[in-house]
């Protein structure tokens, strides 16, 4: 890394079209607050943008996530605001992006490349009557881009969701996403040495499931959700983070929504991450700056930058 940051967002998306008129001005914004960044692929074109916007700000702590999300394997739902602004296909509306295992590994080889995903299970979205096969695709392109992760030597980046099933009123309804990723990654992926398997973005879990994915050697980013005030029903991010090892823990923003607490209603940007490494250094009970050295040097290690 050749500037070190005062902040990480692990996990953001100034590379699609949300961004394409002001994408500049909103990175500029983030280095000028100490704030280094992964920008993440979510299909081919997001993914190519991310490694580009990466090389742009090449002497800068902008990297690059390669990869194929779970909602983009099938016909299913896309926010046309999530796409790339500069070279969007229409394969998504052509039933869903075929994982291109040698375009990927391509992009995957770069240098500012660190991570592969935003990859895994996403049970929320379903084209109607056609839930198992989704399910069953989405399982295969996970296990795709598992095994690409391994062959370059970069870590996961995970992407987990689960549904909520019809009649069903529940806090954690739906818990099969979770359920079917660590049953995949305990079958399929070898556990390291080393607390450096991947991420788990934006962890909606149980303490349970936090448990299971450590034991697997994954990390946890958590985002602008843990400012908002407590809804019943929602998921228990402060006891989630109160359990996990401060050295695993990591902030992000994913953007566009999802803004934090004080800048709600406004677009997100990787310059809000500072509330949210805030709201974890109260909830871990220690000083702003250690939470935010802490973080920074999660991502450091986990990314090899």
């Amino acid at each position: 890394m050749s500037t070190k940051p005062k902040y990480f967002d692990a996990h953001t998306h100034i590379n699609i079209t949300a961004y394409a008129d002001d994408y500049k001005e909103v990175v500029s914004r983030a280095l000028g607050a100490g704030v280094g960044m992964v920008n993440v692929g979510t299909q081919k074109d997001t993914s190519l943008r991310a490694v580009t916007l990466a090389h742009e700000y090449e002497n800068q702590p902008v990297y690059a996530a390669v990869g194929l999300h779970p909602v983009h394997t099938s016909p299913s739902f896309y926010d046309e605001s999530e796409l790339d602004p500069f070279s969007y296909s229409c394969e998504l509306e052509n039933g869903g992006e075929v994982f291109d295992y040698e375009y990927y590994k391509t992009l995957a080889e770069d240098s500012k490349v660190v991570a592969i995903g935003e990859c895994g299970l996403d049970y929320f979205h379903f084209p109607e009557g056609k839930e198992e096969e989704t399910k069953q695709k989405q399982k295969e392109v996970f296990l795709m881009q598992m095994k690409l992760a391994q062959e370059v030597g970069k870590p996961l980046m995970i992407h987990c969701r689960s549904g909520v099933p019809k009649q069903v009123s529940s806090n954690r309804a739906g818990e099969d996403a979770y359920g079917d990723t660590i049953g995949i990654l305990n079958t399929y992926y070898p556990i390291p040495n080393t607390n450096d398997s991947g991420i788990i973005h934006f962890f909606a879990g149980t303490r349970e499931e936090a448990k299971r994915f450590l034991d697997l050697g994954f990390s946890f980013t958590f985002g602008g959700a843990i400012t908002f005030p407590l809804k019943r029903g929602a998921p228990d991010y402060a006891g989630v983070v109160a359990m996990l090892p401060i050295n695993r823990i990591l902030s992000e923003t994913d953007p566009p929504g999802l803004t934090p607490v004080p800048y709600r209603g406004k677009k997100n940007e990787p310059a809000y991450i500072v509330e949210i490494v805030k709201k974890l250094a109260d909830i871990k009970g220690v000083p702003l700056d250690e939470m935010a050295r802490v973080t920074v040097e999660n991502a450091r290690r986990i990314f090899g930058v």
